[in-house]
């Protein structure tokens, strides 16, 4: 009879994430608790293209579920319901030690019930605390109802869970970490592409298909404008992965003979560009650390544009601007998304110096308070998972 080996158990880990910078924030994730765990690490579940590029089988395609708003939201809830169990018979039949559940607050919430009822033992942890202090406060007392742990991205968050008695931790905003740490060169990015002093403008539809579809016919007549303004204005569009094909077959017969920028470059496009016209969203701050001056425009559902405004608790739908507490950055929202008005603003940053100057001495102090810099944000997170693992 051979002897009994003492060869560590390998950790089972779930993830889930449906929406494009879950994706980022995983991949990133998987990484880390690669480097940082002892033994072995296997993970199940489901993600997007990053993940997947760092070995993650996803268990469904996630494209239904990158949606804005609680009427896109109604659409995906059947599909929802259904993959939301699914992920819970994968984490008892794979006997999973935790699940991390990324972003997506609404799907998150769904996965957690279905697994805290079917495997109760489970740790589950929320990476990525919902903005509670933009809107729904009430979200703080289900996160402690559910999770054994938050991982918040912003140091001031904190407080919102832990008066509730949750678990939580601040690791940082590892998309912001990456856009300071990387060495841009505009000038690079302008030689490289033929561009030269040509007036640029970066144009940046979002993420989601449903936000291109929107966002691209105002965007147009925006661009539109600008052009009989501006002489030789070209356009530079960094590409998000879930919808590059889709911005590409958009932007195909633009004016401006668009240039593409792949995401890992987009931080060169940014620095290169004159001003950007941005969806709302994570990258209007990456432009800001770049120092890009920029116009914020976006659209959403008119039904889900008035239940925003019934539970949002901030004037602002930018992190520069809620940080800021002051309108640093122009925001053109909903029936205010007009092309005649942004591009009026587009045009005086395209013009003039001093406008320019208005926004970008105005950023270094609302990314002070967004928290951006410190260690690198993945690398604390798996630390924490980590060590809450092996707590009671």
């Amino acid at each position: 009879m051979s002897e009994p080996t003492n060869k560590p158990q390998s950790t089972k880990i779930l993830l889930s994430a449906v929406e494009p910078s879950g994706d980022a924030l995983g991949a990133e994730l998987m990484t880390a608790l690669r480097a940082q765990s002892p033994i072995g690490l296997s993970f199940v579940g489901c993600g997007g293209p990053l993940m997947a590029a760092k070995g993650m089988t996803s268990a469904f395609p996630i494209d239904r579920f990158s949606v804005m708003g609680p009427v896109d939201a109604l659409r995906a809830l059947p599909e929802a319901l259904r993959r939301a169990n699914e992920l819970a018979q994968i984490a008892d039949r794979e006997a999973i030690d935790a699940a991390v559940l990324i972003d997506g607050w609404a799907f998150s919430r769904l996965v957690a019930k279905r697994i805290r009822k079917q495997t109760p033992d489970v740790k589950l942890f929320k990476y990525v605390a919902p903005q509670v202090w933009a809107s729904r406060p009430h979200r703080a007392q289900s996160v402690e109802e559910l999770f054994d742990g938050v991982l918040t991205l912003f140091e001031f968050e904190v407080a919102w869970f832990k008066r509730l008695g949750a678990k939580a931790a601040f690791v940082g905003h590892p998309i912001f970490q990456k856009a300071q740490a990387h060495e841009v060169s505009g000038e690079k990015f302008r030689a490289e592409r033929g561009l030269g002093g040509a007036p640029l403008l970066a144009v940046l539809l979002g993420s989601r298909r449903g936000e291109v579809r929107r966002l691209a016919p105002p965007f147009l007549e925006t661009v539109k404008l600008l052009m009989e303004r501006h002489e030789g204005l070209r356009i530079v569009a960094p590409l998000a992965p879930a919808v590059e094909e889709e911005v590409r077959a958009v932007l195909a017969d633009w004016p401006g003979d668009p240039v593409f920028a792949s995401f890992e470059n987009r931080f060169d496009a940014f620095a290169a560009a004159d001003a950007a016209l941005a969806a709302s969203g994570t990258v209007t701050t990456e432009l800001a650390i770049q120092g890009t001056p920029m116009a914020v425009a976006y659209k959403i559902h008119p039904l889900s544009a008035m239940w925003v405004r019934r539970v949002a608790t901030t004037e602002y739908v930018s992190l520069i601007n809620i940080a800021a507490d002051q309108p640093i950055l122009p925001e053109f929202l909903q029936e205010d998304c007009d092309p005649a008005a942004i591009a009026e603003a587009l045009s005086r940053l395209l013009s003039s110096e001093a406008a320019r100057l208005q926004q970008t001495d105005a950023f270094p102090a609302a990314l002070r308070r967004l928290g951006v810099g410190g260690p690198p944000a993945a690398q604390r997170a798996a630390e924490t998972i980590l060590r809450w693992l092996k707590s009671p």
